[in-house]
């Protein structure tokens, strides 16, 4: 019985198949997992071995070798002799001896085997087996048993019992080895055929993330890999290889291991259906049609073959789309530029749209030419006329690399104008390719400050690694109020997101503004204005609103609404900020319509976050997951970087999805974050994370991820709460780890800020934990009061979940005070709450388990001195009290011995006792009812 490969990824994100095999199994007794190498078949397979085990299910493991087809019985050769023995002994004698022939001479000649005693002893082993209890026998790369094999399986699984279940893994032609059809192992109606799916981008990341792999990329990757967990693993590992950090404005290294995985999914395929693929991988839009029309007449069943073999997917309408885009790559990559030419020339040949037949002309041509050069340039403005943006920047690059190298000043224009298209495209490798060919020559300065501006726009949240092409662009921008004020507009947001200096980021906004109002730059003066007051809001100042306004004023006269909103969308994020919920909806749903027909991708996915940020707010948590699930969809397909839509789905998870998951969405943000340089969305993320933590019990861990909250901010120098609320959450933490005195601190440092700013809604949050902090002074009915008013006001503002998380407080506190019906009407007011919000997660927290402080209630007088002691105090006590040690008591809190001994003074002092026996007394009433 064969185990695990070692090295292999798990099966991410494969839940719903596995849970497919968990009912066919049983019902059925048969299913076959079948698609492309590499996709994840071993592993589903692996998966639902471990799970039947679990189950008490015994599983025996066959996996076919390379040369086993060759070999005549080998595969039940290898079955039998990785049966138990005590499945051989009840065997009678004629098929013990048979069973010994095969596994001795297992490519003998079969003419002194008996088959019948084989098929009946295979038959007989199986029952042995599943007479013992439920068997699952899983068969791995089933397409490489031997034909005798496959018959003799055949034969034992007709009269093998229910009890027997069966799961195949089987890799389609062309890739067994041994040609031919697939061996049936059993009755193609009695077995549930299962594709293996590709990842999606989602699922991709976490692979990555468990592999040590750069999720920052997973978009790219997963474009590249097409999901294909294999194909994924080489690209980041030959990202891993690579002398330094790829980064996001740069193509990948596409090579090493990733183009040896691409070359072994290749490298089966008959030469005529590769040269229909490599014309494929040259048009534009393949379509079986074009292809046929470009010479190859039998592309329809050269097109299914490869279908077959998983390196491209057939839509109705025949059009062909590789299912990774480094199967393409490699292909083009791999082929000479004479058969590239050739294939370029046919498609030119045949092609009814003139955009296209320009591109391939082009693209076929062996020399440089003007007018071939001009003719492109032409087709790129219609196709930007169209719409098609990336189809745009690269017809304009191609111009570039048309014209010939004796028209320098001709050359160099068409970069700069290359570099900006592939900027308007999102496309960061062509704006790299245009911006340093552009660099090697001897451009203008201005030219090259254009084009730095390029890389720059394309370089999403990783700007920590471009010092570099900032400090040329600011001395190529000399002279240039308008180029200058552009730079500084860039510097500022690097400034902001990897410098993590909000005074100098506001301050070059505030250059960069009066830079592009005096050159009569209306554009780069409202994205500078709209810098500024996002720097304003942080630090805190007054004028905030204003500069929104002005730069908001500028913006609309400008250009067309949904063209360029960053100040729209702002005034948004502001809107959030204060809790305007409503005019935050409002506007974000009037605005994104013409955002996503006419804006900026970048604006689509952070309008997008902010409605999800927007809706979990609200408690329409629906909504919010799915505003998070399409900002996180567009942002992996624009390649950029995933921490910010990562943020947004854990915070709609929170709110209506599952803590676990929004837990793990945190903690990949926090690792895009960092991986990035992000100091911005490092803090949001462990905010994300620290409140999960906070919510589901982890006291310490939440402690922990608060603090770095904290230190982040401050270094940030936000002083703003109601940008980023970590206060109260850290304040609870604090609470909750036995340091009231720093929460109580901690409040009162921001309840001054918050009032003098006008954030009402910040210092209702400090009052739901100031009312726990009066709770374990002793202060029971005042902290009822304050909970029962807080949560009236979070209603009055619209926030439902803050006013069920102040009825969970409530009830907490009643319980805390014997005070059982009323904790358990506020924990039925938070269940209604939820329930109407959608809040699944935040529901469970309404179950009324039974705590520590659970059981008949004491005498009056012990009740009130009980109250005076915080949950962890009165747990330890209860522990204490029963006899435990303080190395006891350490070890089943999971806290140091030092912190029991500080937390037992203060319980002494509390309760007024001075020995453990006198703790025991003054707990007899609860500890006789533990």
């Amino acid at each position: 019985m064969d185990g695990a490969p070692a090295d292999r990824p798990g099966p991410v994100g494969r839940g719903a198949l596995l849970a497919r095999l968990d009912r066919v199994l049983p019902d059925r007794g048969r299913a076959l997992l079948t698609g492309p190498p590499g996709i994840g078949k071993t592993e589903i397979a692996h998966a639902a071995a471990e799970r039947a085990a679990a189950r008490g299910e015994a599983v025996v493991w066959l996996a076919a070798q390379p040369a086993d087809h060759a070999l005549t019985g080998a595969s039940a050769a290898a079955l039998l002799a990785s049966v138990p023995a005590h499945a051989l002994a009840g065997l009678p004698k004629p098929q013990r001896e048979a069973v010994a022939v095969l596994c001795r001479e297992a490519d003998a000649p079969p003419a002194g085997r008996d088959p019948m005693a084989l098929r009946l002893a295979l038959a007989g082993v199986l029952r042995a087996l599943a007479g013992q209890g439920p068997v699952l026998l899983v068969v791995d790369d089933a397409q490489r048993m031997d034909p005798e094999s496959a018959d003799l399986l055949r034969f034992a699984l007709h009269l093998a019992p229910e009890a027997l279940r069966v799961l195949a893994v089987e890799t389609p032609a062309p890739y067994g080895g041994g040609g031919g059809a697939p061996l049936p192992l059993w009755v193609a109606s009695e077995a549930d055929v299962l594709l293996v799916p590709p990842l999606h981008a989602d699922e991709l990341a976490e692979l990555l993330v468990r592999n040590g792999l750069p999720a920052r990329l997973a978009g790219r990757i997963h474009r590249s890999s097409g999901g294909n967990p294999r194909l994924a693993l080489a690209v980041g590992r030959t990202l891993a290889d690579a002398p330094g950090p790829v980064h996001h404005a740069e193509a990948l290294p596409l090579s090493g291991r990733a183009r040896d995985a691409a070359r072994r999914m290749l490298a089966p395929v008959a030469p005529d259906v590769r040269a229909t693929l490599l014309l494929a991988a040259l048009a534009l839009r393949p379509t079986a049609a074009l292809l046929r029309r470009a010479g190859r007449p039998a592309a329809e069943a050269e097109l299914a073959a490869a279908e077959r073999a998983g390196l491209v997917a057939l839509a109705e309408d025949g059009t062909v789309a590789f299912t990774a885009g480094l199967l393409r790559s490699t292909l083009v990559q791999d082929t000479c530029w004479t058969e590239r030419s050739a294939g370029h020339a046919a498609l030119a040949r045949i092609a009814d749209d003139p955009v296209e037949e320009i591109r391939h002309r082009a693209l076929a041509a062996g020399a440089p030419d003007e007018r071939l050069a001009a003719e492109v340039a032409a087709a790129g403005e219609r196709a930007r006329g169209r719409g098609d943006h990336p189809l745009a920047a690269e017809l304009a690059l191609l111009a570039a690399e048309c014209t010939p190298s004796a028209d320098g000043p001709r050359r160099l224009g068409r970069l700069v104008e290359a570099a900006g298209e592939a900027a308007r495209a999102a496309r960061a490798d062509l704006a790299l390719r245009a911006a340093s060919d552009l660099l090697a020559r001897d451009a203008a300065p201005a030219d090259r400050v254009r084009a730095r501006l390029a890389v720059l726009d394309t370089a999403g949240q990783g700007l920590t690694d471009l010092d570099e092409m900032y400090v040329h662009a600011m001395e190529d921008s000399e002279g240039e109020p308008g180029l200058r004020a552009a730079v500084l507009l860039r510097l500022s947001v690097k400034y902001m997101l990897a410098d993590a200096d909000p005074v100098r980021a506001r301050g070059a906004a505030v250059e960069s503004a009066v830079l592009a109002a005096a050159a009569g730059d209306r554009h780069t003066a409202a994205s500078a204005l709209t810098q500024q007051a996002r720097m304003d809001r942080v630090l805190g100042s007054p004028g905030a609103e204003a500069t929104l306004a002005e730069a908001r004023a500028l913006e609309m006269t400008d250009r067309p609404l949904g063209v360029r909103n960053a100040a729209q969308i702002l005034t948004i994020r502001h809107a959030l900020f204060d809790d305007r919920l409503g005019p935050a909806r409002d506007q974000s749903y009037a605005l994104l319509p013409l955002v996503e027909r006419r804006g900026p991708v970048e604006d689509a996915i952070e309008l997008l976050r902010t409605l999800a940020e927007v809706e979990a707010r609200r408690g329409q948590c629906a909504a919010a997951l799915a505003h998070a699930g399409r900002s996180l969809a567009l942002t992996l397909e624009a390649g950029l970087s995933p921490g910010p839509a990562w943020y947004a789905l854990a915070v709609a998870e929170a709110a209506g999805g599952s803590f676990a998951r929004a837990a793990d969405y945190a903690r990949r943000s926090v690792r895009a974050s960092e991986e990035e340089g992000d100091q911005v969305f490092l803090s949001r993320a462990l905010w994300a994370l620290g409140r999960v933590q906070s919510l589901t019990g982890e006291a310490a861990a939440a402690l922990e991820t608060l603090r770095r909250v904290r230190a982040n901010e401050h270094a940030l120098c936000t002083v703003d709460p109601a940008m980023l609320r970590w206060h109260e959450e850290l304040a609870e933490a604090l609470l909750a780890g036995d340091a009231p005195d720093e929460a109580r601190a901690l409040l009162a440092d921001v309840g001054p800020v918050a009032e003098r700013l006008g954030r009402s809604t910040v210092l209702l949050g400090c009052d739901r934990v100031y009312a726990l902090c009066l709770a374990a002074a002793g202060k029971a009915d005042e902290a009822v009061d304050l909970l029962v008013e807080t949560a009236d006001r979070f209603a009055g503002h619209g926030l439902v979940l803050e006013q069920g998380r102040c009825l969970l407080a409530l009830a907490r506190v009643e319980r805390r005070r014997r005070r059982r019906s009323a904790a358990a009407a506020a924990l039925q007011a938070a269940a209604a709450v939820f329930e109407r919000a959608g809040a699944a997660p935040w529901l469970g927290l309404t179950a009324d388990r039974p705590g520590p402080l659970d059981g008949p209630a004491p005498e009056p007088s012990g009740a009130g001195a009980l109250a005076v002691l915080t949950e962890a105090e009165l747990t330890l006590a209860h522990l204490v009290g029963e006899g435990a040690s303080n190395q006891e008591a350490a070890a089943r809190l999971y806290v140091s011995v030092k912190t029991v001994e500080a937390r037992l003074t203060r319980i002494y002092q509390k309760l007024d006792v001075r020995s453990r026996a006198q703790l025991a007394s003054a707990l007899g009433g609860t500890l006789r009812g533990r």
